[in-house]
């Protein structure tokens, strides 16, 4: 991408449609007058009286218990150094943004205009009775390992400083994994450190802790191997300096067991690599530019085990493994500190999760047929659900345990299930997709590029390798439109009606016809159609030029649904195409079908198109749970409507009696576990919590999907054409650009699947 597109793009992400990223939003009513008088004068007073009484009410009235500061004064600001306290506040609202989307944890961001230690300090002192937790962020080193060390001794509420423990806690893991993959002993490693700044001296000290020996690590500055005899290094760094002379870090890492690199990239060579021990474990952290580069490191090297700080490689090193978790498990037992105890139980956590069945939700997202423990997965994946339910228990029983737990977890169950609730409000299936797509990027048409939302859409889909736009269109149009938003990439671009074309147009026109003439199609019609862009890109598809193709945004459904259903086969065994719209709700990810093709479908009809949204629901990962909604619930009406509902449901509990399906019933019921198992516990819905709702008809489909979408706000991905031979997806009339890049990415991931059906096939 074009750097200044780039930058515009950032600039305009930022402070579009609303400056910022985050927002304080009301948790109780507010519609009367009655509310107001609740929420404030007079109401409030009660709430004010009981923490007067006991201040440890203020966690039962307010919520203090579920807020996080993150606080820095800007002076060590990600790669940008030294930037001031009001430059560093949009990293500041895209922690908080983490901490939210992770782990439900509400923040406010506080930048603090001092580089006085005691002034900060005071400060955050003077504000912590607000907050339930303290993180401290993007604060140089040495004056940040003070203010954290004071801050934790003298408050009564977590306090971490990310930059210093977050890479400490997840190297960690893998460090414990990786030492034991090798066949050595954490005690017997000699271990060299690159960087000796806040985070390098916290990742040395958590290793010591877990028995790494400080007389086997040796830690390099930018001037050289830290020295006993060096009088302007720190007292903290002095724990790891050494008597030893060392020619550089290639002599120091001659025989070594691991590398730690926390400094700048490329500093390592191949010969370095050699010379180390067998099994070499080799964490080369500095980002975007690791220490070495992964590809050159496992080349050089067959037996080495490697992370980085990248997300393109195995072993990605990411805080946000550790920060988000680590804080809720604290928040969520009261607890006054964070202390070391509580640190290693988030590193024991993570090391075992790595250990543990990968759920298949996790293997979609990467591409894998089955992620197992070993040397290219030694860490969790980010996108892990499990995390919410393993790290913050673990870091809660360490509080609880090591006696600085206020508020102590009985009912351990109960406590994981709330966590998992926690995380029905993340979009995290969006970045699930988007990550799968990026596995195995294929060819995508975008048949409309000639309007400047569908380039823009398929320009995001480039540079983030989603997939491998070719635009149809006006090309002189799109050549124009590209250079306007620095869309400088290479891509295939294709005008139908142009003579360059004309032999593919016929070529496509005779396929066409020969498998239309029996339908009333004539050679002559068949060239004449073959000009229109969507009949031209649905045969380079059919005809194995494109992997999918993505349309729609500047006509209506019924006009550009029409050619596909004429060009485009079913897939074997299906009579009826259908849609489904993934909504992503609160609760998590639904899925609605039919949301746009069938208007009065009969119930043979719901029953196949309830199949088609199962398998469609497995491709993300989930196992489907269907309930098929009308006015009625299990027998309530006679009414048609629900009549053909009840009859589709028994066809399905006859042929599929495995597929968790029931019906009819009503959406509050069947969305609401606790009335369903009240009022209907012989369902086969009761006690599962429902990701699927069938409608009896396309009004109902329709209006439920657009409705959710445009009142509460629910980004929708769809419809998602289900039934057909080929990646083929249609955008409502108007798309958005974010809707038109999900919808690719859908497009990828069909194409993926059906190769993958395609190939298990051919093999049988």
């Amino acid at each position: 991408m074009h750097k200044d597109s780039k930058r515009r793009e950032a600039l305009l992400y930022h402070a579009k449609p609303t400056p910022g990223k985050i927002q304080v939003v009301p948790t109780k009513k507010y519609a009367t007058q009655r509310d107001l008088a609740l929420a404030y004068s007079p109401g409030v007073a009660e709430p004010c009286l009981e923490i007067e009484k006991d201040v440890n009410n203020v966690y039962k009235y307010t919520a203090k218990g579920n807020l996080v500061a993150v606080i820095s004064n800007g002076t060590a600001v990600l790669g940008l150094g030294d930037i001031g306290p009001e430059a560093s506040k949009p990293v500041m609202e895209g922690k908080g943004l983490l901490f939210k989307i992770f782990a439900d944890i509400d923040v406010f961001d506080i930048e603090v205009d001092t580089k006085d230690v005691e002034k900060f300090i005071e400060t955050v002192k003077n504000i912590a009775p607000t907050f339930g937790g303290i993180n401290l962020e993007d604060i140089k080193a040495p004056e940040s390992f003070e203010i954290e060390r004071r801050l934790v001794e003298e408050l009564n509420i977590p306090v971490m400083h990310d930059d210093q423990h977050g890479t400490a806690i997840i190297s960690s893991a893998a460090l414990l994994n990786a030492v034991e993959l090798a066949g050595k002993k954490m005690e017997e490693v000699k271990m060299v450190v690159s960087g000796a700044g806040s985070a390098a001296i916290a990742c040395a000290n958590l290793y010591v802790s877990f028995g790494v020996k400080p007389e086997n690590i040796v830690m390099f500055n930018s001037k050289g191997a830290l020295r006993k005899d060096d009088p302007k290094i720190s007292e903290m760094q002095r724990a790891y300096a050494t008597d030893k002379h060392y020619d550089g870090l290639a002599d120091a890492m001659k025989g070594a067991d691991v590398f730690i690199g926390l400094s700048s990239g490329d500093i390592v060579t191949p010969e370095m690599l050699l010379g180390m021990a067998d099994n070499p474990i080799v964490f080369a952290m500095a980002n975007p530019t690791p220490e070495i580069k992964y590809d050159l490191a496992i080349a050089t090297r067959k037996d080495i085990i490697m992370a980085t700080g990248r997300s393109d490689h195995p072993n990605q090193v990411n805080n946000v493994l550790g920060f988000p978790f680590i804080f809720r498990g604290a928040l969520d037992v009261r607890a006054t500190k964070i202390n070391e105890e509580m640190k290693k139980a988030a590193v024991v956590a993570l090391a075992n999760l790595a250990k543990a069945s990968v759920p298949e939700q996790v293997n979609i997202a990467y591409g894998e047929t089955k992620l197992t423990f070993g040397r290219d997965y030694i860490i969790p994946k980010p996108f892990d659900p499990r995390l919410i339910a393993e790290v913050p228990p673990a870091v809660a029983k360490a509080a609880m345990e090591s006696g600085v737990a206020l508020s102590p977890i009985t009912d351990w169950d109960k406590y994981r299930d709330e966590l998992l609730e926690r995380m029905g409000s993340d979009n995290k299936m969006v970045r699930l997709l988007i990550n799968r797509a990026k596995t195995d990027p294929k060819k995508v048409i975008f048949a409309e590029a000639d309007h400047l939302d569908v380039l823009k859409a398929a320009q995001i889909v480039k540079e983030e390798g989603i997939g491998e736009p070719i635009l149809l269109g006006n090309k002189e149009t799109i050549i124009e439109l590209k250079n306007e938003i620095g869309f400088d990439e290479d891509v295939v671009i294709i005008d139908p009606k142009t003579k360059e074309e004309e032999e593919r147009r016929n070529r496509f026109a005779n396929a066409y016809w020969e498998s239309r003439r029996r339908r009333g199609t004539s050679l002559l019609d068949a060239q004449k159609w073959m000009r229109e862009r969507n009949y031209f890109a649905a045969m380079m598809v059919n005809e194995g030029e494109a992997d999918a193709l993505v349309t729609g945004f500047s006509r209506s459904y019924p006009t550009v649904v029409k050619p596909m259903l004429e060009l485009i086969p079913k897939q074997q065994g299906v009579t009826r195409i259908a849609t489904t719209n993934m909504m992503m709700t609160k609760r998590g990810p639904i899925f609605l079908a039919d949301t746009a093709i069938n208007p009065n479908p009969t119930a043979e009809d719901l029953a196949r198109i309830s199949l088609m949204a199962a398998k469609t629901v497995r491709m993300f990962g989930m196992e489907p749970v269907i309930a098929m909604v009308s006015f009625s619930n299990f027998g309530s009406s006679s009414d048609e409507s629900a009549v053909k509902i009840r009859k589709a449901v028994e066809i399905l509990h006859e042929q599929h009696p495995d597929l968790i399906v029931d019906g009819e019933i009503q959406t509050d019921f069947a969305l609401n576990q606790e009335m369903l198992a009240s009022k209907f516990p012989f369902s086969k819905l009761a006690n599962k919590k429902v990701n699927t709702l069938v409608f009896p008809n396309l009004d109902a489909a329709n209006i439920t999907y657009k409705m959710l979408k445009e009142l509460n706000k629910v980004m929708s991905i769809g419809p998602i054409m289900m039934g057909m031979d080929k990646p083929v997806h249609i955008f409502q009339l108007g798309a958005s650009v974010e809707e038109m890049v999900n919808m690719a990415a859908v497009a990828v991931v069909d194409a993926q699947e059906k190769e993958k059906r395609l190939k298990q096939a051919v093999k049988k």
